[in-house]
């Protein structure tokens, strides 16, 4: 994208830096999104673990500390089937771990959240809230709720981890695609988990969607510094977000076990897991990777791998053993900076400029 391109998108959305903070869901808060927004970038929550009445909330938390733009991100996966068996396996596997910290698995496993593309209540939410950026992570929703959301105003955004999965956000009509590179923290944001990944990397891929895309790219994975913003910028993309930079900051809800986890040796080992929730994660390495490095196992589906993963790591964290933690982070974990998020954004854009010089 041209800078004129890019330019043009900043305005559009009315931010002054081509910087976003990403929603992490669970670990970014409202004093962060509003943090980051007040100090000239764009603040995100994520609300798709969250149901409508915490995210109106979240919502009106954001607004009462910030005037600026800001992002709500939910989660558009498909509702799980139903699948007793598969869930008892999973139960069953998992089963040791609980006993060997004093405890026991429950007995069935429940749907933790609903996807926002069956949510009419969180829509409705939105919908009275109006917050000026929303953004789709694991597929689109239904036609009828990107035409809902545009019909007040907001600008959209949507995950793609491929050249195919973004040619549908454009044809959805959503006006910005964020580029998911493989090296990105968190969730794997590909619209069906289950199908072939090519795992591009981030430089790839966001070549490829300015090249064969006619909305703005957002650049995701694996950022955490000037000279990398500064890089996406050259590559085309319109703006960088910035997810694993941010866990660190005095606003985040990570606990003592992440913090800790991101700033010792676990942070140089990253892995790509789908025994936490369900779907492929990237995680710092943990008890859960361990796990995961068995190889093939009967996880059940996301996001109801969920509920048993919430109770393992709160029955771990009971006993004092953090390295259950659900501690997602890119592969440039090692360059976490923990910082209050405006001084971050701060240090981010002054980075940014010297790369100008």
């Amino acid at each position: 994208m041209s800078s004129a391109k890019a330019v043009a998108f900043l305005q559009r959305i009315g931010v002054a830096h081509p910087l976003i903070q990403a929603p992490m869901a669970g670990t970014s808060t409202p004093a962060m999104a509003a943090a980051v927004s007040n100090a000239g970038a764009l603040g995100s929550i994520g609300i798709g673990a969250a149901d409508a009445a915490k995210t109106r909330k979240m919502i009106q938390s954001v607004k009462a500390l910030t005037d600026k733009p800001y992002n709500v991100n939910v989660f558009v996966h498909e509702d799980p089937a139903p699948d007793a068996a598969r869930d008892a396996r999973w139960i069953e596997f998992l089963r040791p771990e609980f006993e060997r910290l004093g405890g026991a698995p429950p007995t069935a496993l429940k749907t933790v959240y609903q996807s926002f593309a069956s949510d009419k209540a969180t829509l409705d939410v939105l919908l009275e809230e109006k917050p000026p950026i929303v953004s789709f992570h694991f597929g689109l929703p239904p036609a009828s709720t990107i035409a809902a959301l545009k019909g007040y105003g907001a600008t959209l955004f949507a995950t793609a981890t491929s050249l195919a999965e973004a040619r549908a956000v454009e044809a959805a009509g959503v006006d910005a695609i964020v580029a998911q590179g493989i090296e990105a923290g968190g969730h794997r944001g590909a619209f069906d988990d289950n199908a072939p990944d090519d795992q591009l990397g981030m430089y790839t891929l966001v070549r490829l969607l300015v090249k064969n895309c006619n909305i703005p790219v957002i650049a995701a994975g694996g950022i955490m510094d000037g000279a990398g913003i500064r890089g996406v910028l050259d590559l085309g993309a319109a703006a960088a977000q910035l997810g694993t930079a941010f866990i660190g900051c005095d606003e985040s809800d990570a606990d003592e076990g992440y913090r800790a986890a991101l700033a010792g040796p676990a942070a140089e080992h990253t892995r790509l897991v789908n025994v936490v929730s369900g779907r492929r994660a990237r995680s710092l390495a943990t008890s859960w990777t361990a796990i995961a490095a068995a190889g093939a196992l009967p996880v059940a589906s996301y996001p109801n791998a969920y509920d048993i993963g919430k109770q393992l790591t709160a029955l771990a964290k009971s006993k004092g053993n953090h390295s259950y933690g659900a501690y997602w982070a890119g592969q440039g974990a090692p360059l976490s900076r923990p910082m209050p998020a405006a001084q971050l954004v701060e240090t981010l854009l002054k980075e940014l400029a010297a790369t100008q010089l």
